[in-house]
C-alpha cells in the first residue's frame, strides 16, 4: 500500500481505532475524511489538523450511505482509500426468555450491511484510481467467537470470508482488498471499562503496529495482523481451538 498522497476515507473515525489510524495517515502526508454519525465528534478530531476533514455518515442507513458517496464525489472524486471501521459490539443473552433480536439486526445493519452498501458504493469510484485499497476491520473474534457477544462475533466472521472472495473478484484490478483483525484493544467498543482495562493492548501500540506492517507490506494473504492476535488466528490451522475457545470464554 502506498503510504502517502492518499485520499482516505475512514468511517467510524470519530473514536477509538478509527480516530488512531486516521491521525497516523494524517501524519504522513495523507489527506484523511473522518466519518460518522456525529459531527461534533469528528470536528474534534480535525481540531488542528490541516488536511483533515469531515464526512457525516450512517452506515446502517442507507440513505445516509448514499448522500454521504455524492457529497464525496463532489469534494474528494479522487478517493482512493476506503477504511471501512465503523461498527457496534454488545453482549446478547440468547438464553433469555425475550432474547434482543433488534440488537442482533441492529449489529448485523451496521457491521455486515454498512460495510457491504458502502463498499459496493465506493467500487466504482476505487476502480478509477491506480493505487486504490479497502481495508475494512474485522477482529480476532471473526476466528474464535466471544460466546457472550455471538453476533458481534459472528458478523466478523462473516466479513473475513465476505472480503476473500471479494479479493479474489478484484484480482485482475487495481484495487487491493485488507483485512484488518484486531485483538481485545483499549477502546470504547465494549464499554467504557475497556478503555482502561489491562488486559486489552493499548491503542496506540496497536495503531502503530499496523502502520508498520503496512509501511512494510507484511500483509500475507491480505490480512493485516499484529501479533497479539495471531493465536485466534492460527488456533484452528494448529489444532488449539477447543482450548483458545475455552481460554476466551470460561
Amino acid at each position: 500500500m502506498k503510504m502517502e498522497g492518499n485520499t482516505i476515507l475512514v468511517t467510524g473515525g470519530g473514536s477509538g481505532i478509527g480516530r488512531a489510524l486516521a491521525e497516523r495517515f494524517h501524519d504522513r502526508g495523507n489527506r484523511v475524511i473522518v466519518a460518522g454519525r456525529r459531527l461534533d465528534v469528528l470536528n474534534e478530531v480535525i481540531t488542528n489538523r490541516d488536511g483533515m476533514a469531515t464526512l457525516e455518515l450512517d452506515v446502517a442507513n442507507a440513505d445516509s450511505i448514499r448522500a454521504a458517496v455524492d457529497e464525496l464525489a463532489q469534494r474528494f472524486p479522487d478517493t482512493n482509500v476506503l477504511v471501512n471501521n465503523a461498527g457496534i459490539s454488545r453482549p446478547e443473552d440468547l438464553t433469555a426468555d425475550e432474547w434482543d433480536f433488534d440488537l442482533a439486526t441492529a449489529t448485523i445493519a451496521t457491521n455486515v450491511t454498512g460495510v457491504l452498501r458502502l463498499t459496493g458504493a465506493l467500487l466504482p469510484t476505487l476502480r478509477r484510481q491506480s493505487n486504490a485499497v479497502v481495508i475494512t476491520t474485522t477482529s480476532g473474534l471473526a476466528y474464535v467467537p466471544l460466546a457472550s457477544h455471538p453476533t458481534y462475533s459472528a458478523t466478523k466472521a462473516f466479513l473475513h470470508s465476505w472480503l476473500q472472495s471479494l479479493r479474489h473478484q478484484l484480482r485482475d484490478s487495481a484495487v487491493k482488498i485488507l483485512e484488518l483483525s484486531p485483538p481485545y484493544v483499549q477502546t470504547e467498543l465494549g464499554g467504557p471499562q475497556q478503555l482502561t482495562d489491562p488486559y486489552a493492548m493499548p491503542l496506540g501500540d496497536y495503531a502503530d503496529e499496523v502502520m508498520a506492517l503496512l509501511e512494510a507490506g507484511d500483509t500475507p494473504d491480505g490480512e493485516v495482523l499484529v501479533q497479539r492476535v495471531m493465536g485466534y488466528r492460527t488456533a484452528e490451522r494448529e489444532g488449539r481451538y477447543t482450548v483458545t475457545f475455552a481460554q476466551g470464554n470460561p
